[in-house]
């Protein structure tokens, strides 16, 4: 378990900041990989201990998560209050509706810099459907996810040695495994779930302020 564990860590490592982008424009799009960036960003940097490559791992996890948004916010535009309706359960899109009409750069900001199980797509969905507009969207979530990538970052060099020794720990190694078999299931429910609702989307009307 533990050899598996780090097999899985060095093939991220190896990629670097490019790892990191990929894994943000999957993570903010289609696929379900809570924490994914922000551990890849805190082990990387604690590895590391160095500042400048800190800010680019943020950056490269922000930029990720913004092209990731950019895919969602694409078909959602297109497709209107009547394609949200298709992915949404009535409940969850009561909710997200309420708040993006509301204050859209808040619920924006709130969704970005929360961790998980405080939902980010929906709100990305949201927004787009909803018409508001795309650059400021962009805009919006790249500033609160720099801050957030920004701030594990530095935690990570003020504590890395700390959190290194806490990573070599046979618990937290099982509960990556976990969380890892945790993702793949729920990636591939998310992809499926994603290809057969937007099969059925249709054209939108405009934000309302």
């Amino acid at each position: 378990m533990k050899h598996l564990t780090q097999v899985l860590m060095a093939f991220f490592w190896s990629f670097g900041g490019i790892g990191l982008l990929v894994l943000g424009i999957l993570d903010s799009s289609f696929l379900f990989a809570p924490l994914g960036n922000d551990l890849l960003v805190v082990a990387m940097t604690a590895r590391q201990r160095n500042a400048p490559e800190m800010l680019y791992y943020a950056a490269m996890s922000t930029i990720g998560s913004v092209l990731g948004c950019l895919l969602v916010d694409v078909p959602f535009r297109r497709a209107g209050e009547a394609g949200l309706e298709k992915h949404l359960s009535p409940r969850r899109l009561a909710v997200v509706k309420k708040k993006v009409e509301k204050s859209a750069p808040w619920a924006l900001i709130v969704a970005s810099v929360a961790p998980p199980p405080f939902p980010f797509t929906p709100f990305i969905m949201a927004a787009s459907a909803l018409q508001y507009p795309r650059k400021r969207l962009l805009v919006v979530v790249g500033a609160a996810r720099m801050v957030r990538f920004t701030v594990l970052g530095v935690l990570a060099l003020l504590f890395g040695r700390s959190i290194l020794l806490w990573a070599e720990n046979e618990i937290v190694q099982d509960f990556l495994i976990g969380l890892l078999v945790v993702c793949t299931v729920g990636s591939i429910v998310s992809v499926y779930g994603w290809i057969r609702r937007s099969r059925r989307a249709a054209p939108a009307p405009a934000f309302r302020r």
